[in-house]
């Protein structure tokens, strides 16, 4: 019952594999919400009129580790390729918007990071342009964790000082927090990536999605591709984990390096 609502709601493939880490993550909210069954713990997911019972769900059993500069190949693709392309082809269409979408956000590592690279990029000329980073995720722990942007200080250490020296402030506690010119240019939302149609009007000039569909089996991986790719700008990219692999005759993308896809 619940591997069902799980594939139905959130496109995890709970295999027989992951049976076993579920079951234990399971078990802990059993016995902190005091059901004695897993059918018990179902009808009041099932029947939670408020949709919070299947966002702990969610949490549950998802795992939302992240950390900054991961797959560090993918950033300076975006500096030294990404941002060019996208800067050329705005002023040729005579727009100053840049468009980028980091799905499954999880606690902010990733959209902080594309944030901090395309302020860097554009510099003394940023207040010319109108950078969008949206930045969704279907935990809603994980997004408070992403808004409040602040990091012990040894995961930001992974970052390049540059980066940590210009864009954080460190607090009392040791901790670091991301400088507030950095936090107020993205748009955190909480966005379900199973729902049938995306709500966005304009096209994105990237699209990060990495290591979300690891959970996903192959017809719902993709069906959310195929929904990227409408929803991405021509010549523009798709990012994916090095973990994952999109077959080339499976998607209308066209393959750049590993993990890196254009339209």
């Amino acid at each position: 019952m619940i591997r069902k609502l799980v594939y139905d709601n959130f496109g995890i493939n709970l295999t027989d594999q992951k049976k076993t880490l579920v079951v234990g993550r399971l078990q802990k909210v059993l016995r902190e919400r005091n059901f004695s069954t897993f059918k018990d713990y179902f009808q009041w997911v099932t029947s939670d009129p408020t949709g919070e019972a299947l966002d702990e769900l969610s949490t549950r059993i998802s795992t939302n580790h992240t950390f900054f500069n991961r797959e560090k190949a993918h950033f300076e693709f975006f500096s030294n390729t990404v941002l060019p392309e996208i800067q050329a082809r705005r002023q040729q269409q005579k727009s100053n918007e840049v468009r980028i979408w980091c799905a499954g956000c999880s606690s902010g590592e990733e959209p902080y990071t594309l944030m901090m690279l395309i302020m860097e990029h554009f510099k003394t000329s940023l207040s010319q342009w109108k950078p969008i980073l949206l930045a969704t995720d279907i935990s809603a722990k994980a997004l408070k964790t992403a808004m409040a942007g602040v990091y012990p200080a040894d995961r930001v250490e992974q970052l390049p000082v540059g980066l940590r020296n210009k864009y954080f402030n460190k607090q009392p506690d040791g901790s670091m927090i991301v400088k507030d010119e950095v936090r107020k240019r993205i748009f955190f939302r909480r966005h379900n990536l199973m729902d049938a149609t995306f709500p966005f009007k304009k096209e994105f000039d990237t699209v990060f999605c990495r290591n979300v569909m690891i959970y996903f089996d192959r017809v719902t991986r993709n069906t959310l591709v195929a929904k990227y790719h409408k929803h991405t700008a021509k010549d523009g990219y798709l990012f994916i984990g090095h973990s994952e692999t999109l077959g080339r005759d499976e998607t209308d993308y066209n393959y750049v390096m590993p993990a890196v896809y254009k339209k």
